[in-house]
């Protein structure tokens, strides 16, 4: 869609500033729905968080940086493993503490400026743990891809690989604004794929829309039911575990922010570390992830999707964020919608996945390259292998104090503290002089 340019205060007529908004919500819709399905949350509850979180972040930066929040990939790990080790409350209460680390954050860098954080973190460190963080979701996107049931099945190969090559060509093929829905198209393709399929093939038949069918036209999407009707709130929880480890796996998506926010200012042609300030930035973020997982949704996250919609659109006005964020927030009521989305078949994820995983773990890669990390170094050389042989490999750091204290920490979490580390007392290499 061409549009004439919009400022980030300017607001669009009604009848382009509706369409205007559709299209970021169809960006962000395939990644922002997914995190929830990967990590067994609500879908409906993703998208009130998303939405109502881009409105929070727009009054906390003023109104300034149009910038759409999601669910983030990052976080996956940790919401399958403290979920399945504590339980999802507790999952939901780490991601409160990784909120409020953002907001501590912001705060350091508000009085300190950021350059702490560039020393602390450099791109070896930052690049690698990316990486830990795409591939370490591996198996579960091949298990995906190639069982039913713990069973390998040609019918679940079938649909993940038509799936995967509608996305990989929507990706490498399609252009301007369609090249940002290639999540969406193909899960649309592997959807439709599964559909035909249960049609000629009823043994085959993978998707039941018997939920969709019970499903309620109107609920509230952040409160769950009771088998005898009633409704309630699931309240988080919390321990130490579960918060160290999403407060350490924030580590990496605030340096994921400084590079979005970074990305939409060269975008917009307007410095947001400036005005309205990173720290503001951060916050937004911060206060995004903590109230997303109040109500029992993902942690968010700044959206590439929705920067790149800007960038081929040429509208970056705030009001076109908002008007996308109020949408998304209306589908989150609608519970048919949600259990709609809920009927995709795991082998379709599968083929998502495969392809998306990957993505995360390249542009852990990307980071690296664009940085011009220096491998013949064998002080990166070390941080990075160490790093990824930890993290993809799922080592474990367990404490154990008399009966009533245990403390472990591993995957990710563990592999960014131990490159932190390595980062701090490894002596840098001396430069050679010049011949």
């Amino acid at each position: 869609m061409s549009a004439q340019f919009y400022g980030p205060s300017e607001r669009p007529p009604l009848k382009k500033w509706i369409p205007l908004s559709f299209q970021h919500v169809f960006a962000m819709f395939g990644a922002t729905v997914l995190v929830p399905l990967l990590t067994g949350l609500s879908t409906s509850t993703a998208l009130f968080t998303a939405g109502t979180g881009t409105l929070f972040y727009i009054l906390i930066t003023k109104a300034k940086v149009p910038a759409f929040l999601g669910s983030s990939f990052a976080f996956i790990p940790a919401l399958i493993g403290i979920g399945h080790a504590y339980g999802v409350p507790y999952a939901m209460g780490g991601a409160i503490c990784a909120g409020i680390f953002y907001c501590i954050i912001a705060v350091i860098i508000r009085f300190t400026g950021k350059s702490w954080i560039d020393r602390a973190l450099p791109p070896v460190v930052i690049g690698s743990v990316i990486i830990v963080i795409g591939l370490c979701l591996a198996p579960t996107a091949i298990n995906e891809a190639f069982y039913i049931n713990n069973e390998y099945s040609l019918v679940a190969l079938s649909i993940a690989a038509v799936t995967l090559l509608f996305a990989i060509i929507a990706t490498i093929f399609f252009k301007n604004f369609f090249n940002t829905l290639s999540i969406l198209i193909g899960l649309v393709a592997g959807y439709l794929f599964t559909l035909i399929m249960g049609i000629f093939f009823p043994a085959y038949r993978l998707i039941d829309f018997s939920g969709v069918q019970a499903a309620k036209w109107f609920a509230i999407p952040f409160l769950k039911e009771n088998a005898d009707g009633s409704l309630f709130w699931m309240a988080p929880k919390f321990n130490l575990v579960a918060s160290l480890t999403f407060v350490i796996v924030s580590i990496s998506t605030i340096c994921e922010h400084l590079g979005d926010t970074l990305t939409t200012s060269k975008v917009v042609g307007k410095d947001f570390y400036k005005d309205p300030g990173l720290h503001r930035t951060l916050v937004g973020d911060g206060f995004a992830t903590a109230w997303a997982a109040v109500w029992g949704g993902p942690p968010n996250t700044t959206y590439g999707e929705n920067i790149g919609v800007m960038a081929i659109t040429k509208v970056y006005s705030v009001w076109v964020i908002g008007g996308a964020a109020v949408i998304a927030v209306i589908l989150s009521f609608c519970q048919k919608f949600g259990a709609l989305i809920q009927t995709i078949p795991t082998p379709v994820l599968g083929g998502i996945c495969t392809l998306l995983y990957g993505l995360i773990a390249s542009s852990g890669l990307r980071t690296i390259v664009d940085a011009g990390v220096d491998y013949q170094d064998k002080r990166n050389l070390t941080i990075s292998s160490v790093i990824m042989v930890i993290g993809i490999g799922g080592g474990v750091f367990q404490l154990n104090i008399g009966s009533d204290f245990k403390f472990s920490l591993g995957g990710v979490a563990l592999a960014t503290i131990v490159g932190i580390v390595l980062n701090i007392i490894l002596p840098k290499t001396p430069e050679e002089p010049a011949q």
